[in-house]
């Protein structure tokens, strides 16, 4: 045994002594990048790509961010925040979307898709149900690389936009209940809380997922009472190991939930779905049995509430009353507070940005980054969603196979 581990330290050190071939430092495939950010034109979508910070990041790396005129206004941040950064204002929509990058925070539309000459590279987010088949298809004809960025991933498995979304929409829920509560917005004249001496508002809690968790610090932090449904042992638990404290859960069981809601003076539907639609688990019966005046706030009004009373509002008209409840419906509450949500987004853009640039382009971060790859949906034209493609009869293939194949 021992000679033969003799035997090969002596091949180890004639192999040392062997010519090499000389090692030539590799440098990094640096690309400038032409970053387009337009207008947001969807129903009430009032977010922003990237904020003037992030902007002001990427041109000192040496990369060009053209933004649309007014781009930033719903969000708080004028034409001159951006230009002194050293973004460069564009007052033609096409212009924009020919860039090889284009940001957007809503899906893009097939106008929008219209205007993209090919060969580039679409972020924003995916909603597989309103997504129109004809904007896919046209984006697949253009050779287009998509990605999603409510599917990208972080090191740990995180998906960290959607995370920092439902952390807002969790807090924003809260003062959204506070402020129909009160005499100013003809609620029952309820601080949303306590105070000594007088018995805090009671808050149930439907779902245990990060929009639920939020909510829940934000309502004990205020003072109130809270129950907490989800069906999740596993979710219910880490919350109350992260609080750091008991917390009165259950599973959703409908007649616990009943009694809940009879005597709840906030309820937050918090429940969402991988895919299709939000379990509808409080029924027409059971808002009925609520108390006068008390608000229901669907976070869950996206992918159909989980509400039997609940429809669509919007931020203009937000509220209605079924059976003299307060409901308020309205999607994509973090454009609510726009600009805290352009921030958010901007902290987990900017990064990715940077590292495009450094590793060549697209093709190189989703190569080596994993996270990235799983917001791939289509790649140079090539549909990479099994979920998009069994629902619209589409083609597709496995991403990781053609990153092999590069």
């Amino acid at each position: 045994m021992d000679s033969k581990k003799e035997a090969i330290k002596a091949l180890a050190r004639e192999a040392a002594l062997m010519p090499q071939e000389e090692m030539v430092e590799v440098g990094k495939k640096h690309q400038q990048l032409t970053i387009g950010i337009p207008r947001e034109t969807s129903f009430q979508e009032r977010r922003v790509a990237l904020v003037p910070d992030a902007v002001g990041l990427l041109v000192s790396h040496g990369h060009e961010v053209l933004i649309e005129t007014n781009a930033g206004e719903n969000a708080s941040f004028t034409d001159k925040e951006y230009s002194e950064v050293g973004a460069r204002i564009v007052y033609d929509t096409k212009e924009i979307f020919e860039a090889n990058i284009v940001f957007k925070v809503a899906p893009p539309s097939l106008e929008e898709v219209k205007m993209m000459p090919g060969k580039q590279c679409l972020f924003s987010a995916l909603q597989i149900t309103l997504q129109p088949v004809e904007s896919l298809q046209m984006m697949m004809s253009k050779k287009i690389t998509a990605v999603a960025w409510d599917y990208i991933q972080d090191d740990s498995g995180i998906y960290p936009i959607v995370r920092a979304m439902g952390e807002i929409a969790g807090n924003t829920a809260v003062l959204i209940a506070g402020e129909y509560l009160s005499n100013a917005s003809g609620g029952l004249g309820l601080m949303f809380g306590g105070i000594s001496g007088v018995k805090p508002i009671e808050v149930v809690i439907l779902g245990a997922g990060t929009v639920g968790e939020f909510a829940t610090r934000a309502s004990l932090g205020l003072g109130a009472s809270v129950k907490l449904f989800d069906n999740s042992i596993y979710k219910l638990r880490r919350i109350q190991y992260d609080l750091g404290h008991r917390l009165w859960t259950s599973t959703l069981q409908p007649n616990l939930l009943g009694k809940a809601l009879e005597s709840a003076d906030v309820v937050i539907g918090a429940l969402r779905a991988p895919y299709g639609r939000t379990p509808c688990v409080v029924t027409d019966a059971m808002v009925s049995k609520m108390k006068s005046g008390a608000v229901i706030v669907d976070i869950s009004i996206d992918q159909g509430g989980c509400f039997e009373t609940s429809r669509m509002s919007n931020h203009d008209d937000p509220v209605y009353r079924e059976h003299d409840v307060i409901h308020y419906c309205v999607p994509n509450v973090a454009s609510r507070v726009s600009r805290t949500a352009s921030y958010a987004l901007s902290n987990v853009f900017a990064p990715i940005l940077v590292k495009m640039g450094d590793r060549g382009g697209i093709t190189g971060v989703i190569k080596n980054d994993t996270g990235m790859r799983s917001g791939v949906y289509i790649y140079n034209g090539t549909l990479t969603n099994d979920i998009i493609g069994e629902a619209f009869g589409l083609p597709y293939k496995d991403l990781n196979l053609l990153i092999r194949a590069l």
